[in-house]
């Protein structure tokens, strides 16, 4: 991974385990704790491929697995973000555009329920059982549930910051550019414009202004004569 991919994963990596443990987790929802963390492991993974997802998921979820208050195994979750940011980086598009946000949302829910059952089967292995005793429908249903009500708010923002580290095209200003950008699935379906394109129009418009005036002018001086 390039410097500015890593510095820029890090800070976001860091800031979202920082919130959750200190907000998300104290909240005391019913069911499981909105996971941040894998919020933004999702939103870099869809901009930086499977491969850069996957060692981005790997570095958070070790980190996460060594903060405190963790009382589980260190490597656990380490393993299960790991193997998320690998298959959430495999649906990035080539053209590195989402024409709707269906396909990130989906992603979400997938993410967050495959999660908890690969969070609870590691469990599972390594003797601790606490998922069976909370429940693991209820698990399932309230970690989908609250990873999508929250995605909306994180998952476009971090793919905009990575495409914008990246000096992606696609991150230039404009209406445009941003009905172009990959985030964009979330709120629209998109336009397929680009600003090049508008300019060019513009471009011929004045071009095409100029020759009709030329031609006015050349047509008054014979008219003179």
């Amino acid at each position: 991974m390039r410097v500015n991919r890593i510095l820029l994963s890090s800070a976001l990596v860091v800031v979202a385990l920082v919130i959750q443990v200190s907000v998300l987790a104290r909240l005391h929802l019913p069911g499981a704790v909105p996971d941040l963390l894998l919020l933004t492991v999702l939103g870099l993974a869809m901009v930086y491929g499977h491969v850069g997802g996957a060692l981005v998921g790997f570095g958070a979820g070790l980190l996460a697995d060594l903060a405190p208050p963790a009382d589980h195994a260190a490597g656990r979750y380490a393993l299960v973000l790991c193997v998320t940011g690998y298959f959430a980086g495999l649906i990035r598009p080539e053209n590195g555009r989402l024409k709707s946000a269906t396909g990130p949302m989906a992603v979400v829910v997938a993410a967050a329920a495959g999660s908890t059952l690969l969070y609870a089967g590691v469990g599972a292995l390594v003797g601790d059982t606490a998922a069976r005793h909370v429940g693991l429908p209820g698990l399932l249903f309230s970690a989908a549930l609250y990873d999508l009500l929250l995605a909306p708010f994180v998952v476009p923002g971090v793919m905009w910051l990575a495409r914008r580290a990246d000096n992606d095209p696609l991150t230039e200003t404009g209406p445009a550019a941003k009905a172009g950008d990959i985030s964009s699935g979330w709120l629209s379906s998109g336009t397929g414009l680009r600003v090049g394109d508008r300019r060019g129009g513009l471009g011929a418009l004045k071009a095409k202004a100029r020759t009709r005036s030329a031609r006015v002018g050349r047509i008054k001086g014979v008219k003179r004569l």
